[in-house]
C-alpha cells in the first residue's frame, strides 16, 4: 500500500485496454467479493462498443482503479429499471450514440490504494467525456454496501437519510454526493446478487451546466407514425416503370405525414417481367444489375419526401454469392442493410440464397428499429437480440404465395410483438407474375401490431390492409406507452424472463454474446 504523500505525478488516468481485462477483474473480486467480476465477452463488448467510456488509472505501471459507463437515450428507459435492462447485462449492445445521459456502470478502486481521491480522477475523467460529447447529464445507479450493517435496524430509506445527513458513512454513496452528484432516488432490485446493498441502490444524477442541446441529436418523437405498402405485382417494361410505382406509394405515404414507410420482400422480382426467360437460379442473380439503380432511387425518394424507406428486399451479389438484402435508406441520406438471415428451402434449393450473419439494429430519428426479412420473425431468438439491442419497433417485409404461409408470419410477428413489448410492422405483395418461374401467386393481409394489453389496440391489431388488395396502411405508435407498458404493464415479459434458468448466447462478429 501506498501512502497518499507517494509521488501522485506517477498516478495517470487513461483509457482502458483489451490487456487490461485481468487487472480489472483482480480490482473487482478484491472491491466486490460477492459479485461476479466481467467476463471477457462482456469486457470485449465494453472494449468494442464504446472504448472511451471505459477508463483506468494507473500507478506504477500498474491499474488501481476503473470505471465503465455507455451512453443511453433515456426516454427509452425508466430510472427503475434493474442494472441488467439498463447495460444490456453488462454487454452494452444498447449504447445509443444520439443520446443524451453517460449512464456509469461501474467505478472501483483498489482496497490497497483508498484515500488518495481516485474515484475523483474518475469522476472527473467521465465530466470531461460528457462536456466533449456535449451529453445533458451522468446518471448512476449507486450500491450502498453498508446497508446491510443496519438493514435489520433501518430501512433503507432511513440508512440513505442518515448517509445524507452525515450521520452514517458509505464509502460508495459519500463519494459520490462529494462529487457533485444529487440524490434522485431509491432503487429496489437494482442488483439483485449484492447482498452488502441488500439489492438496493441509489439513482443519483450530475448535471452537465455547459449543455446547449445539438440540433444534429435525434428528436424526441413520443409518436412514430408507419406505414406499410401492399404492393401488387404486375407486368413492367422497364426499371423506370417500377420506380413510378414506387414513388406513388412514398409519395402518399408523405402526403399523409408517415415518419417511415415499409414495402414487401422481394417486390424487385417484378424487373424480371421484362428480361429474357432464364432458369430460376440464373434469372434471379439478373436482379444484381439493378442494384446501383435501386440504391439511387430510393435513397432520393427518402430525401425528397422527407420519410424513412424500409426498401423491401432486393437480391444482390456480393463475392459470387447471392444475399436476400433488405435497405434501410434513412431521410437523413444514410442507408443500412439487413440480410437474411434464414434461408427458405425454396430460396436454397431454386436460387441458391447464402445467409448473413448479423441482426441489425438502426439508430433512426424516431428511435431503434431492427428489420426480420420474412422467414426470419418466425425464429423468435432474432427478435429478442434485436430487443436486447434496444430495438422498439420491427419491421418484417414479406413474401408468401398462399394464406397458410401467410399466417405463419402473422402468427409469429403477433408473438414477437407480445413477447418483446414491441411495434410490429409487417407488409407483402399481392397479384401475379405470370413471367416468373417460382414466383407465380401472392397473398397479403399488411398489418401493425402492438402487444396485448389493455394500453393498445383491440386484439393487439393497431391497423391492417384488406386481404390481397393493393393499398397502403399506417398509424401512429406511441413509444412511450411501449416504456409504461414494460415498466406496469398487466404481463411484462421482457422483465420477467428467467435469466438464472436459462439465456440466449450468440456469436456476432467473432465475438460471443448475450441477449
Amino acid at each position: 500500500m501506498i501512502k497518499p504523500k507517494t509521488n501522485l505525478k506517477n498516478i495517470r488516468t487513461r483509457k482502458l485496454k483489451i490487456e487490461d481485462f485481468e487487472s480489472v477483474v483482480r480490482i473487482q473480486l478484491a472491491c466486490f467479493p460477492n459479485m461476479k467480476p466481467w467476463t471477457i465477452e462482456q469486457y470485449n463488448s465494453l472494449m468494442t462498443i464504446f472504448p472511451e467510456g471505459q477508463i483506468g488509472i494507473e500507478y506504477g505501471g500498474k491499474l488501481i482503479a476503473s470505471s465503465s459507463s455507455l451512453i443511453l437515450n433515456f426516454d427509452n428507459y425508466t430510472e427503475t429499471q434493474p442494472w441488467g435492462e439498463l447495460t444490456d447485462n453488462g454487454m452494452i449492445t444498447n449504447h445509443d450514440k444520439l443520446g443524451e445521459t453517460l449512464y456509469g456502470i461501474e467505478i472501483m478502486v483498489d482496497p490497497d490504494f483508498r484515500g488518495m481521491k481516485l474515484s475523483r480522477r474518475l469522476y472527473e475523467a467521465r465530466q470531461k467525456i460528457v462536456k466533449e460529447k456535449n451529453l445533458k447529464r451522468i446518471a448512476i445507479g449507486g450500491r450502498i454496501p453498508n446497508y446491510s450493517k443496519y438493514a435489520e435496524k433501518l430501512s433503507a430509506a432511513q440508512y440513505v437519510e442518515k448517509v445524507m445527513d452525515r450521520k452514517l458513512y458509505d464509502p460508495v454513496l459519500t463519494a459520490q454526493i462529494a462529487n457533485g452528484f444529487v440524490l434522485k432516488r431509491l432503487l429496489p432490485e437494482y442488483f439483485p446478487n449484492d447482498k452488502e446493498s441488500c439489492g438496493y441502490a441509489t439513482f443519483l444524477e450530475w448535471t452537465n451546466l455547459n449543455y446547449t442541446g445539438d440540433l444534429k441529436k435525434r428528436k424526441k418523437h413520443q409518436y412514430v407514425r408507419a406505414c406499410a405498402v401492399q404492393y401488387q405485382m404486375r407486368m413492367i417494361t422497364s426499371f423506370e416503370d417500377f420506380a413510378r410505382n414506387c414513388e406513388y406509394f412514398v409519395d402518399v405515404a408523405s402526403d399523409y405525414r408517415c415518419d417511415i414507410v415499409l414495402f414487401p420482400e422481394m417486390f424487385t422480382m417484378q424487373l424480371l417481367t421484362f428480361l429474357p426467360n432464364k432458369s430460376p437460379g440464373k434469372a434471379i442473380r439478373q436482379l444484381d444489375q439493378f442494384t446501383k439503380q435501386f440504391e439511387e432511387l430510393f435513397t432520393s425518394l427518402a430525401i425528397k419526401y422527407n420519410i424513412n424507406i424500409v426498401a423491401g428486399s432486393h437480391f444482390v451479389i456480393e463475392n459470387d454469392d447471392l444475399y436476400n438484402v433488405s435497405y434501410l435508406f434513412q431521410r437523413n441520406g444514410n442507408i443500412g442493410k439487413q440480410y437474411k438471415l434464414h434461408i427458405t428451402p425454396h430460396e436454397k434449393k431454386w436460387w441458391g440464397v447464402k445467409p448473413g450473419n448479423k441482426m441489425e439494429v438502426f439508430d433512426t430519428d424516431i428511435g431503434k428499429l431492427s428489420i426480420l426479412i420474412c422467414y426470419d420473425v418466425e425464429f423468435p431468438e432474432i427478435a429478442r437480440i434485436a430487443v436486447s439491442k434496444g430495438a422498439q419497433m420491427l419491421f418484417v417485409p414479406f413474401n408468401t404465395d398462399e394464406r397458410r404461409g401467410y399466417l405463419r408470419v402473422r402468427y409469429c410477428s403477433q408473438a414477437r410483438a407480445i413477447e418483446n413489448q414491441v411495434y410490429v410492422v409487417i407488409a407483402g405483395c399481392v397479384g401475379n407474375l405470370p413471367e416468373v418461374e417460382n414466383l407465380d401467386i401472392q397473398y397479403a393481409q399488411s398489418a401493425i401490431f402492438t402487444p396485448s394489453d389493455v394500453e393498445f389496440h383491440r386484439e393487439g391489431i393497431a391497423t391492417e390492409a384488406p386481404a390481397n388488395t393493393e393499398t397502403l396502411i399506417f398509424q401512429d405508435l406511441d413509444l412511450n406507452l411501449l416504456m409504461r407498458n414494460r415498466e406496469f404493464g398487466s404481463v411484462q415479459t421482457l422483465k420477467d424472463r428467467r435469466n438464472d434458468l436459462y439465456t440466449l448466447n450468440y456469436s456476432e462478429e467473432g465475438n460471443k454474446k448475450k441477449a
